[in-house]
C-alpha cells in the first residue's frame, strides 16, 4: 500500500511559491509549533513568522520562510496563505542582515507607540528569517 500524502500550496500575495504532495508539514502555529499528517481535522489558524518544513513523497525536505499568514487544513489538502513567502534555497544572508540592521534602526528611531510596534513587527520578521535560514543552511 502507498504511504498516505495530501496536497501541499504555500502562496505568497505575489505567487505560488510551493505545490506538491506532501507526508508531513511543520509550520510555526500561532499558540506552537504545528505537525500536519494526511486526514489532519480541519482547522484554520493563524502562523508565526517562521519556517514551513514540507516533506515530500519522494522523503526530500522543502523550507519555505513565511512572514505569518493564514493556515487552512483539510483532510487532504494543506493551503498556506501569507503576504511574505520565500523559498529556503531563495533566503539571503546579506539582504537578510541588512533588513534586520534596517528594522533595528528603525525601533530606535521611533517618534510614537505606533511607529515602534511596527518596526518591533519588521523585527520579529527579520529575527525569524535569520533563524529559518540557519536551520535550512544546516539541512544541506
Amino acid at each position: 500500500m502507498a504511504e498516505a500524502t495530501m496536497r501541499v500550496d504555500v502562496v505568497s500575495a505575489e505567487e505560488s511559491i510551493f505545490s506538491g504532495e506532501a507526508r508531513f508539514v511543520a509550520l510555526p502555529g500561532e499558540a506552537g509549533e504545528l505537525g500536519i499528517y494526511p486526514r489532519h481535522t480541519p482547522l484554520i489558524t493563524r502562523i508565526r513568522p517562521g519556517s514551513v518544513r514540507i516533506s515530500l513523497a519522494d522523503g526530500n525536505e522543502e523550507f519555505v520562510f513565511v512572514a505569518g499568514g493564514i493556515l487552512e487544513i483539510q483532510p487532504e489538502r494543506v493551503t498556506v496563505l501569507s503576504d511574505t513567502a520565500v523559498r529556503g534555497k531563495d533566503l539571503d544572508d546579506e539582504k537578510a542582515n541588512a533588513a534586520r540592521a534596517a528594522a533595528e534602526q528603525a525601533v530606535q528611531n521611533a517618534k510614537s507607540d505606533l511607529d515602534l510596534a511596527r518596526a518591533q513587527s519588521e523585527l520579529a520578521v527579520m529575527a525569524a528569517q535569520l533563524a529559518a535560514l540557519r536551520r535550512f543552511r544546516q539541512k544541506r
